[in-house]
């Protein structure tokens, strides 16, 4: 038997967010989103930074398509900036006619070299009319109803051109770090006492709800009045990583970790994909500080089938079970969690972040179980990393990066794999296109495979960009020979 192989279709390309590369934040029409207000903060939430220029995208972006072409991609990942398509954000509120010609023109400039665009429609930037309005995602009834507007207007003026939507990027972090974390905006806890005071025992889980309603209303939306004439298809991006036993002899930190991907994963995943209620493990814990779905809430997400599943994978960790009970602000599934084992292994090598190591054998698990629980085509539509010390390099050590080549070529070793498994995989997206405005890290944390001079704003290309597209050719069905 022949080894397995990328398909032949295989879509592969680039991906970036609105507040982290376009800049322009008060051209235009533009009406400011909660990460304008969270990353002027003082004190500093954001290292001092914020995504007033970011990398100038909205100005710089035929550029940054020609990047594109060169790289060789077949498809680029975007966001779309709510409060730059409707400044106010609500379902009565008016359409900024520029923010919709600066995307055409985008959407149009990908068309034109050969490039799909895959769009986002919210990556995190609330707008912040919403927040002062009815406290955004806290408020269950009236954000979902504003979002399935905003889906109506984009799927109207630019669905002609883009056939692979996304309606939410990680909900876990809108929920988890604007609630409890406090990493995130808007910034509220009832655990940190230098954000704004909620209640982290319930907060998150309201969100959470807010978030997956808004995705089903969206996608709902799209299936009916939309999919039938535009053709084209729809799905959601969820983070979370692969989760080892601390102790693999130890049955409880087996459970652990099925516990944690389930409060990461399937608190949303079980809604999103199979229209089921949230994992028991969750019930459990949390109770009835866990929002019930109504017969008729079920009823949409019944309606709002989505075609794929979108992945966000950076690495793996070990889960070490608890004794205690779980704590009323627990969000993990009362545990704790390391990135060495009891034998003193680590999970991977470190990267240039802390909370990253490389862990290609967990992703290879990760897709197997990912698809043998939910049975969707995956799309990896963030994978990246930071090279160890990138923050301080020059840029031409930035550019040699041997790390960050080494991790995209094992990753896409464990896609194969995963393959070999059974595993549908059918697009692969390099996080990111460019160093940007790594949110609450501001600009010290380098993802990119081109690098950023932050005073003039040049792009460099890095040896992993024009690398990449070999890599991926070079596993390709074609170039498969013998059975």
């Amino acid at each position: 038997m022949a080894p397995a192989a990328l398909p032949s279709d295989f879509e592969w390309g680039f991906a970036t967010a609105s507040y982290q590369v376009e800049g322009a934040v008060n051209e235009d029409g533009r009406g400011p989103s909660i990460w304008d207000t969270y990353s002027h903060l003082e004190p500093s939430r954001t290292n001092g930074a914020n995504g007033d220029i970011a990398c100038d995208h909205y100005h710089r972006y035929e550029e940054d398509l020609d990047l594109l072409v060169k790289y060789g991609a077949k498809a680029y990942r975007l966001s779309l900036s709510w409060s730059r398509i409707i400044p106010l954000g609500g379902r009565d509120d008016p359409v900024n006619e520029a923010g919709i010609a600066f995307y055409n023109r985008l959407i149009d400039g990908l068309v034109a070299r050969g490039i799909r665009p895959w769009v986002t429609l919210y990556h995190w930037d609330l707008p912040q009319a919403l927040q002062d309005r009815y406290d955004g995602w806290l408020n269950i009834e009236e954000s979902q109803m504003d979002f399935e507007r905003f889906a109506r207007v984009c799927y109207g003026r630019f669905g002609d051109r883009v056939k692979n939507w996304i309606t939410l990027n990680e909900p876990w972090n809108t929920a988890i770090n604007g609630f409890v974390r406090c990493t995130e905006p808007p910034g509220r806890s009832s655990t940190h006492d230098a954000c704004v005071p909620g209640d982290s025992t319930t907060e998150p889980w309201i969100v959470g709800k807010s978030l997956i309603l808004a995705h089903a209303r969206a996608a709902r939306l799209y299936n009916r009045e939309f999919k039938p004439k535009q053709g084209g298809r729809i799905g959601v991006s969820l983070c979370g990583d692969y989760i080892e036993p601390w102790d693999s002899s130890e049955p409880k930190d087996h459970e652990a970790a099925e516990r944690r991907m389930e409060f990461v994963i399937g608190w949303f995943a079980n809604p999103m994909l199979l229209a089921q209620d949230y994992p028991m493990a969750m019930r459990q814990q949390l109770q009835d500080r866990l929002p019930a779905f109504t017969e008729a809430e079920f009823a949409l997400l019944r309606e709002a089938e989505v075609n794929f599943y979108g992945m966000n994978y950076y690495t793996s960790l070990f889960a070490r079970h608890r004794v205690c009970p779980a704590s009323d602000t627990d969000y993990l599934g009362n545990l704790d969690e390391y990135q060495v084992n009891k034998s003193g292994v680590p999970i991977g090598d470190p990267s240039g972040v802390d909370w990253l190591r490389s862990a290609p054998q967990g992703f290879r698990k990760h897709l197997v179980r990912i698809y043998n629980k939910y049975r969707k085509s995956i799309y990896i539509t963030e994978n990246g990393c930071p090279c160890p010390g990138e923050d301080k390099m020059s840029r031409e050590e930035s550019v040699r990066d041997a790390y960050r080549q080494k991790y995209l070529s094992d990753h896409l070793d464990a896609i194969t794999g995963a393959i070999q498994d059974g595993v549908k995989v059918s697009g692969y997206f390099v996080w990111s296109l460019m160093d940007n405005f790594e949110w609450s890290s501001g600009y010290t944390i380098k993802f990119g495979v081109t690098h950023i001079d932050y005073d003039t704003l040049e792009r460099t290309p890095k040896e992993s960009a024009l690398k990449i597209r070999a890599m991926i050719e070079g596993r390709m069905d074609a170039k498969v020979q013998g059975a």
